[in-house]
């Protein structure tokens, strides 16, 4: 790399030199989800989700906040379009509201179809490739009283879904994500009550993941027939398990924090069992397994999108359980996460090792939370950058040591609402004011929009290197 060629905004944030990630045909982009960012939670037929009843339900969301204006993405798309191409980005990850697409019968909403198609087809007069998540966790609340992921029909329900909405976009999709993190949609939403629809037993959890996997199963060859051209694959959230001691009890803690928190989505994905560790750990919550079930959830992907934002650091708490061990003096963002990006390159080294049949992995979110402010018209967010530039080279050791990784998605574009936080955390590289609905670029995204021009402009050379194993 010349380094007297490249701006000291593109080096703040940019992969080391001779970095794989430099490749012109390593996708660049950003993420958001439908209800996170839409609000318009009432007009044009959408439905009720799951998400809209527990935000009105007292003491969930943190000061009360909803979801019913949001970031306003519903009027404001064609503005948001508009900086994301402003950006540079390759591609850009969003999620499909279910609620708005369908009615209670099953049948098409024309007018949510209608936003969803001018979203993708402007998306591609800009150049930017459309990776759609079908489900970040807004499940339609008519199918929650109908006993929602603790229901097997809403699995086959889930692919009538995938089929209307690949057939209606199926030709302007370059990927589609099935589910988003179903680990937070069973635990977080049946385990602990955390998420909606806010039930808190295991055994629920161990059901719901069941009928989320068997969604994801069901709904491959209708997306594979309908959208040909695209790539079909889901994204799970992982996180690297550490051990506070070097001594049996602790890594034996290790293991059962892996089943839980990667081994309960990739195993049965890509060994179609789930981790006897996870049964050591909740005895007695194993989920109903029916026929060729397994066979179905472990149909082959096309790619593995993995979130990834901190490790865990855990202890024995007797033979069979762990707990979390809190690190002290280390760097946290404003979510309470330490900020570890080695264990981004540990944790995709370990799938590899893990999982012969490993499909290439798109980073489909990683990010930092901080309280930010606009000073002066500016938003200075150093740590982010920083956080960013760690990350970026951790995914570049990665893939000089031979792991598939094929893009990378910020998270996220803007601030916006994030789930039981509501509003406080912000984890966007653009700013939103929620009263004006300003948007502003802070520092971070002002020096990825410049990596990403210079990188096109052929300044960053890539070298193939393999078997680099020396840590930051």
């Amino acid at each position: 790399m010349n380094h007297n060629n490249i701006s000291p905004c593109a080096e703040m944030v940019s992969p080391p030199a001779g970095s794989p990630m430099h490749q012109p045909d390593f996708l660049f982009g950003v993420a958001t989800a439908s209800f996170q960012i839409e609000g318009a939670s009432t007009e044009d037929g959408r439905l009720t989700s799951i998400w809209d009843r527990f935000c009105t339900t007292p003491g969930k969301v943190l000061h009360g906040d909803t979801g019913e204006v949001a970031c306003d993405h519903y009027h404001r798309w064609q503005e948001d379009v508009e900086l994301i191409a402003s950006l540079g980005l390759d591609a850009y990850r969003f999620s499909i509201a279910w609620p708005r697409v369908m009615d209670e019968k099953g049948r098409p909403n024309q007018k949510g179809l209608d936003f969803y198609r001018r979203l993708v087809d402007r998306l591609g007069e800009k150049g930017i490739k459309s990776m759609a998540t079908l489900y970040h966790w807004d499940l339609p609340q008519h199918l929650e009283d109908r006993g929602g992921w603790l229901n097997r029909d809403t699995a086959y329900r889930f692919a009538d879904y995938a089929d209307l909405l690949s057939c209606e976009l199926g030709d302007s999709v370059a990927a589609w994500a099935t589910f988003n993190e179903p680990w937070c949609a069973a635990y977080l939403g049946y385990g602990n009550g955390h998420h909606a629809p806010g039930y808190a037993d295991h055994r629920y959890a161990a059901q719901a993941m069941h009928h989320l996997l068997l969604g994801h199963g069901l709904s491959l060859p209708v997306l594979r027939q309908n959208s040909p051209g695209a790539q079909v694959g889901l994204v799970a959230n992982v996180s690297p398990g550490y051990p506070a001691q070097d001594c049996e009890a602790d890594r034996n803690a290790v293991e059962l924090y892996d089943a839980n928190h990667n081994g309960w989505v990739l195993d049965p994905l890509l060994r179609a069992t789930y981790p006897a560790k996870l049964w050591q750990r909740w005895q007695g919550c194993e989920p109903l397994v029916l026929g060729d079930d397994m066979a179905v959830i472990s149909r082959p992907m096309d790619f593995l999108g993995i979130n990834y934002y901190t490790r865990g650091v855990v202890s024995a708490k007797g033979e069979n359980d762990y707990q979390w061990f809190e690190l002290p003096d280390v760097e946290r963002s404003q979510m309470g996460w330490e900020v570890y990006p080695q264990g981004l390159q540990d944790i995709m080294e370990q799938f590899k090792r893990q999982y012969s049949n490993l499909p290439p992995i798109y980073i489909t979110e990683n990010g930092f939370s901080s309280d930010d402010k606009v000073e002066q018209g500016r938003v200075q967010d150093g740590q982010r950058i920083a956080y960013l530039k760690v990350h970026f080279a951790a995914c570049s050791r990665a893939m000089q040591n031979g792991v598939d990784v094929r893009g990378y998605f910020l998270w996220s574009l803007m601030d916006n609402f994030e789930w039981a936080y509501g509003y406080e955390r912000r984890f966007g590289i653009v700013h939103v004011d929620y009263a004006t609905q300003v948007r502003t670029l802070k520092d971070s995204a002002v020096a990825y929009a410049d990596y990403l021009a210079q990188r096109r402009a052929g300044k960053f050379a890539w070298e193939p290197v393999h078997n680099l194993t020396a840590r930051p």
